[in-house]
């Protein structure tokens, strides 16, 4: 994936994993709902960029796990 969509990830994980802290840190109900609605709109961005980026590779799902692509090795011996 590109930059911009991991952009997208990782901003959307931290904002996140903020609106948790304040919740657990009994933040304002006005702070934290705000963030949660910020976190909503960018999880739906967040999908948006990554289904539509333009990423290319060669494995397939009879691949298996990028870590240990059975499927290949069976093709090959």
């Amino acid at each position: 994936m590109k930059n911009a969509a991991m952009f997208w990830v990782g901003s959307t994980t931290l904002v996140l994993v903020t609106v948790t802290i304040t919740v657990a840190m009994n933040f304002p109900f006005n702070w934290v709902f705000y963030l949660t609605l910020i976190g909503q709109v960018m999880i739906v961005l967040m999908v948006y960029r990554v289904l539509t980026d333009n990423y290319k590779t060669e494995k397939t799902f009879a691949d298996f796990y990028e870590d240990h692509p059975i499927g290949r090795e069976e093709r090959f011996r």
